[in-house]
């Protein structure tokens, strides 16, 4: 749908006019630790996210983007500021959103169909037996999974069972999708047939999403923009770059595409700039064992006795008078 007009955000690029954001971070900061020594993950982090929108963050490992993820689920609270979703704030984990993780969170005695059967009885709560039967049945056939809903994680690979994830996420058919890092434990051949088929789901289910991952070339060929958060500690959002790349994408297409690449090259240029001179300072007083090494060159105690460990305070300095 064309925009009818465009105003400036700051630190965000560009977004509709007089349509509030569905999803919005206000001055977010968010730490860990005890007062006098807490640890600042995140600061002052502002995020506007459109209904229907596909938005990757992107930056190093241990940046704070799963603590962020879990800001937007619910699962914890900032510090600072607000995080809100329909101009609401979240105080919580909600079905208008739904998680895949990245180590999958399957239950290993469950099977294929239970493990989604799982999150829409949560949900669901009233439907019949033959409309679950059903709504599990639509939604592990959209992961192409249909041969194996008998089958427990154990007997599945990796993608698959990544697949199971994003099913089960799907059918409780949640307003916002949220994907933390939901690929980086696949193989490449994996991962890329996994990148296809959750482009294919989301653009089918019109789902607001956001994608957290630390693979740039992922991130253009999902997202319709990329914001990069700087290295931590204290990490924040950068300005969002816009995925200009006409859809459908094709890796074969964006490779070869002069838009990607520019990109692509503002999104590692940001990224980089963003760590270097970053660096994180720890001191600490060790007290190394008031133990010494073993004298091999002593025999050891015979008949059951045991040599005991000498201590460097027992050390007595003797003077040896040598007559030659």
């Amino acid at each position: 749908m064309p925009w009818t007009g465009l105003c400036r955000l700051s630190n965000l690029g560009y977004a509709p006019l007089n349509i509030m954001a569905f999803i919005e971070l206000d001055h977010v900061d968010k730490g860990f630790g005890p007062v006098w020594n807490r640890s600042e993950v995140l600061s002052d982090l502002n995020l506007q996210v459109e209904r229907g929108e596909f938005v990757a963050l992107i930056g190093y490992s241990g940046s704070g983007k799963t603590t962020l993820m879990s800001l937007l689920a619910g699962l914890l609270r900032p510090d600072r500021g607000e995080v809100r979703i329909g101009g609401k704030v979240v105080d919580g984990p909600g079905y208008d959103r739904a998680v895949v993780f990245q180590n999958y969170s399957l239950l290993p005695w469950l099977t294929v169909a239970e493990n989604v059967a799982l999150a829409v009885d949560e949900v669901f709560r009233d439907f019949s037996r033959e409309q679950r039967q059903e709504h599990v049945a639509k939604y592990v056939g959209m992961v192409n999974l249909t041969p194996a809903m008998d089958k427990r994680p154990s007997e599945l690979s990796g993608g698959m069972r990544q697949r199971v994830s994003v099913a089960r996420a799907l059918a409780t058919q949640p307003d916002i999708l949220l994907l933390d890092e939901p690929l980086s434990a696949l193989d490449a051949l994996t991962r890329a047939n996994l990148q296809d088929e959750i482009n294919r789901i989301c653009q089918e289910e019109k789902k607001t999403v956001i994608l957290i991952t630390n693979d740039p070339d992922e991130a253009i060929l999902l997202a319709d923009r990329v914001i990069p958060i700087s290295a931590g500690p204290k990490a924040t959002l950068g300005a969002s770059i816009p995925v200009n790349v006409p859809r459908p994408r094709t890796r074969k297409d964006i490779n070869s595409c002069p838009i990607f690449k520019r990109t692509r090259n503002q999104v590692i240029q940001y990224l980089v700039q963003s760590s270097s001179g970053k660096k994180v300072e720890i001191s600490k007083k060790l007290t190394m064992p008031d133990l010494l090494p073993e004298d091999l060159s002593v025999a050891r105690p015979m008949f059951g006795g045991k040599a005991r460990p000498r201590r460097r305070s027992e050390q007595k300095r003797e003077t040896v008078e040598v007559v030659s």
